[in-house]
């Protein structure tokens, strides 16, 4: 384990500062968090009103996630990070002195300059290393996220108990920290004549895609995980509640996945370095699989602390190692793109699965989890037989070009 984290002494200078105002920016991500809390608490709307505000912050992040990548190829991958950061600051800093009417429309913004910094972010961070340490450097990108999400929640709530409009301060001020820390830091790429930047034709993007046929197979299926993965945020809380365990079991066991993935993702995807990356992927999705029939199938807290040991793994397993493979796979002038399209994929359960996991547990509640370990396990076998596939064609290749 050791002697994975000091790979991470490998990565350059400046990445590694990088990462680190990544985990003081995530300890600090307070303002989604508390959003709908502050709203019904301390501004005094009805939960119908709190939630169009909310839906609103979900509308632009998606905007973002879609129109980040194709903003950081055009203007600057750098460029475009600092500059959602700042944006992403300013709202924090505006938002508990914006008149009520005004909150659907700022937090739009801000949904749209907190979704354009993941692709931006991810895509600033692998094109820095080499292919062999992409995995890796996901994963701790992953891990200092985590991190912040162990510390921070916990600080949050101390904050708002005194003053919320310090919740929405401190995310103000660890976004501004981490803007100085992208302007000192990040290298400014070498400039490209205007004229001679790549996919900038209409169809360029598509056309590229269908020569990667598997990054396709790997936005298609993370699309079904990602619905079925969520539920960890869905339905596993309603079947805690219906076991009759108080709110704490869930917190804990939230917290607990949290802290597996710090401590041991980066030593994972060290150790499965030397893998097939999409053999990886379907494995990572059919843990997923399996831990919802678990649990789904006898539901009990035994049942739910296994089940979400198997969903941990199989998290640490698919997501690092689909981020890395989408970016391998980017061809130059195409990074942010590509992470848009994979931010983009991977995030899609979180509109998709409150609706899907709502209502089918308002009509078949001892079905949800089996269906979405089903869905899971349906996806991983898609990958790898498509793997497989792709793995003898290539074999035929190389057999008739030897000959």
């Amino acid at each position: 384990m050791f002697t994975a984290w000091r790979q991470v002494a490998l990565l350059p200078r400046w990445l590694q500062g990088l990462l680190l105002g990544q985990l003081v920016s995530a300890v600090g991500s307070l303002a989604f968090t508390f959003l709908t809390l502050y709203l019904v608490q301390d501004r005094r709307l009805g939960a119908d009103a709190a939630g169009l505000v909310g839906a609103a912050f979900g509308v632009g992040m998606i905007a973002g996630n879609l129109a980040g990548g194709s903003l950081g190829d055009r203007f600057g991958l750098r460029r475009c990070l600092l500059a959602a950061t700042l944006a992403w600051a300013a709202v924090c800093g505006v938002l508990p002195l914006t008149p009520t009417s005004c909150l659907a429309a700022l937090t739009a913004v801000g949904g749209f300059a907190a979704g354009a910094q993941r692709p931006l972010n991810m895509a600033v961070v692998l094109a820095a290393v080499a292919p062999e340490h992409r995995r890796t450097a996901a994963a701790v990108g992953r891990a200092a996220y985590n991190a912040g999400m162990v510390i921070g929640p916990p600080l949050g709530a101390l904050a708002a108990a005194h003053d919320f409009g310090l919740v929405f301060v401190i995310d103000a001020a660890s976004s501004a920290l981490m803007a100085v820390t992208i302007w000192r830091l990040v290298p400014s790429p070498a400039a490209h004549p205007r004229g001679d930047s790549p996919g900038r034709t209409r169809g360029a993007l598509w056309h590229t895609l269908r020569a990667r046929p598997h990054v396709l197979w790997v936005l298609g299926t993370v699309i079904a995980v990602d619905v079925a993965y969520r539920q960890f945020y869905v339905a596993l809380p309603l079947q805690l509640r219906a076991l009759g365990l108080a709110p704490i079991a869930y917190g804990l066991l939230l917290a607990g996945s949290c802290a597996v993935i710090v401590a041991l993702e980066v030593p994972l995807s060290v150790r499965m370095a030397g893998h097939r990356a999409l053999a990886l992927v379907a494995l990572g999705y059919g843990l997923v699989g399996l831990a919802w029939l678990v649990v789904g199938v006898a539901p009990s807290l035994v049942t739910a602390v296994l089940a979400v040991l198997v969903l941990t793994a199989g998290e640490m397993l698919y997501k690092p190692t689909a981020t890395a493979t989408v970016a391998d796979a980017a061809p130059e002038g195409y990074a942010g793109r590509y992470q848009s399209l994979y931010a983009s994929a991977s995030v899609a359960g979180m509109f998709l699965a409150p609706a899907l996991g709502g209502l089918g547990w308002a009509h078949a509640p001892r079905l949800v989890l089996p269906v979405a370990g089903a869905v899971a396990l349906l996806a991983a076998a898609a990958l790898a037989l498509h793997d497989r596939a792709a793995a003898r064609h290539t074999g035929l290749v190389t057999s008739v070009t030897q000959v």
